[in-house]
């Protein structure tokens, strides 16, 4: 095999807490990720030396600031593989948006190089290796439904969620995740969304009927309208509950149905740059060979 094709998932935070912060300045959150079958596409291929990344779009830095470009650095340097890597991104998932886009490339291009090198690296090691490039990239590795603590490295799988249907929308501004967490900081009496209560929820298959503890503690400290304008359109729709996702600035909607989650993001397409229609998914990453 010279070549894959890797489809890496996009993530919302279905809850999001920060409960602290470490003496290194790293702050410590409480938080349930899951899979949504938004894609990036990668392709990776061997070279004879290098790393060459490419991307389709013109905005996404394609050298050593890249997490998947650090991912195949890190995979090569381990396993000491001498051989070169090229690397095609087809962006999908919006960037800044709080969709964890960087590090679903980053846990994609770990899983492709494993596969086309035949290095049969075990899932756990391989999510350790992410958990050296970003604290996301980790999570992409198991995808799916997971709580997750710490600074994002402390992983366990849970129930997974039956397929939901979901609406995603962001508008045209971007957020800072440092600065997010600068402007959490300072806040002197957070609102703490209460994760451990969905998490019940979802151990016993009551997900929709809890949805409404869904929540971020970034929405307390986000400047950007759009994130408010898009909640209340999505509310306005159908929508069970509307949270933003990460540090921002996507919103996701839980819809009951597939027919008004399909006829809110048509209305948010005409408003927004993007808006889809989507549903969760059981894994993040899914391989085609060439």
């Amino acid at each position: 095999m010279d070549s894959i094709k890797v489809k890496t998932s996009a993530k919302i935070n279905l809850s999001l807490d920060v409960v602290g912060r470490k003496p290194d300045g790293y702050h410590l959150i409480e938080s349930i990720f899951q899979s949504v079958n938004i894609y990036d596409i990668i392709t990776v291929s061997k070279i004879e030396n290098g790393i060459h990344l490419t991307c389709n779009e013109p905005e996404i830095p394609c050298d050593s600031r890249n997490i998947a470009y650090k991912a195949a650095r890190l995979f090569l340097d381990k396993t000491g593989i001498k051989s070169g890597i090229n690397i095609h991104i087809e962006k999908h998932i919006p960037s800044q948006a709080g969709l964890g886009g960087g590090s679903s490339d980053g846990a994609g291009v770990l899983y492709a190089m494993n596969t086309l090198f035949d290095t049969n690296i075990d899932i756990c090691d391989l999510a350790k290796l992410g958990a050296n490039i970003s604290a996301d990239t980790a999570f992409f590795i198991y995808g799916g439904t997971a709580f997750v603590q710490g600074i994002g490295e402390i992983i366990n799988p849970i129930r997974l969620l039956p397929p939901i249907e979901l609406v995603i929308a962001k508008g045209r501004s971007g957020i800072s995740t440092p600065e997010a967490y600068k402007m959490i900081d300072e806040l002197s009496e957070p609102n703490h969304i209460d994760t451990r209560k969905l998490l019940k929820a979802i151990d016993k298959g009551k997900f929709m009927y809890h949805c409404d503890c869904c929540g971020n503690i970034f929405e307390q400290v986000t400047t950007v309208n759009d994130v408010f304008d898009i909640k209340k359109r999505m509310l306005a729709n159908g929508a069970e509950n509307a949270v933003m996702s990460g540090s921002g600035s996507a919103v996701f909607g839980i819809f009951k149905d597939s027919e008004a989650a399909a006829k809110c993001a048509e209305k948010l397409k005409n408003i927004y740059p993007f808006a889809v229609h989507c549903q969760t998914i059981p894994q993040s990453i899914t391989t085609e060979t060439n």
